[in-house]
């Protein structure tokens, strides 16, 4: 693994992720290619959403193709993990005294507003 990988994914934040991530699907024939190591695959995506480059500018140095990085993206969000990564992270953080909750914020605005009486 190279310095911006251990960089963008430490070993800490690694072990919190690992665990969340569902094993892959088997084919039940066999046969394709062997699955892309998970870390890269989540190295990759870190790198897009947090350089702000496109999914198609993904550098080729990650050893993830754009199609499976999108593709895993996609299939980790709908399972949850965003969530769940954001949940650990609070939990890990939390334990240690790391956070400072006197200075949380709500966002109204994400809030629904009621309609009045009909």
């Amino acid at each position: 693994m190279d310095e911006l990988s251990r960089r963008l994914v430490p070993d800490e934040l690694w072990a919190l992720v690992e665990p969340l991530i569902l094993p892959g699907k088997t084919r039940p024939q066999g046969g394709g290619m062997s699955r892309v190591d998970d870390r890269a695959v989540f190295t990759a995506i870190v790198f897009v959403l947090t350089s702000g480059c496109a999914w198609r500018h993904l550098p080729p140095s990650f050893g993830v193709t754009v199609p499976t990085a999108h593709r895993r993206f996609t299939e980790w969000t709908e399972a949850g993990l965003w969530r769940q990564l954001h949940q650990a992270v609070l939990d890990e953080l939390g334990g240690k005294g790391m956070i400072d909750w006197s200075r949380a914020v709500l966002d109204g605005a994400s809030v629904r507003a009621k309609r009045g009486a009909d």
